[in-house]
């Protein structure tokens, strides 16, 4: 009888133990898979030490639309408002994970006095939350985490 349990036992851990898969939200997707689902457009942006700095950003940054392909490639779209009217309405640019999937890498750089890396604060169905180390007058050098919605 103990060995039947055993065996009961052990069958039910590995079928438990197989069965479940580690995500990030719960859902199954991976992380490829939720910032590939759609577009992202910003949210908004905080900065270590001062709260809310999305009064610092430029309107013409804000309505950017930023699409994630899953052949590693994406578009940054300038939206309605240009910083500059001789940009190209769009940019293309590469991406890739990096620290196991810790850290976003960008071939562009998104905000001046930034850096293509970005680490991956929380990526879910309906929020991307970035952050890296910037360089934000008046500010200096601070962690800036950027939020971007779909």
């Amino acid at each position: 009888m103990k060995r039947i349990l055993a065996i009961f036992v052990l069958t039910a851990f590995t079928v438990v133990f197989v069965s479940c898969k580690k995500s990030n939200d719960g859902n199954g997707k991976t992380k490829t898979e939720l910032l590939t689902q759609a577009s992202w457009k910003f949210d908004k942006a905080t900065a270590s030490g001062f709260g809310d700095i999305s009064s610092q950003l430029p309107s013409c940054k804000k309505d950017d639309i930023i699409t994630f392909s899953s052949n590693n490639t994406g578009v940054v779209d300038e939206g309605a408002t240009k910083c500059n009217a001789g940009d190209p309405q769009a940019t293309n640019f590469n991406w890739n994970f990096l620290s196991n999937e810790t850290v976003l890498h960008l071939s562009v750089v998104l905000f001046s006095g930034g850096s293509s890396d970005f680490n991956i604060v929380s990526l879910t169905e309906t929020n991307l939350v970035l952050s890296q180390v910037m360089n934000v007058s008046p500010f200096g050098n601070t962690t800036v985490e950027v939020t971007f919605k779909h």
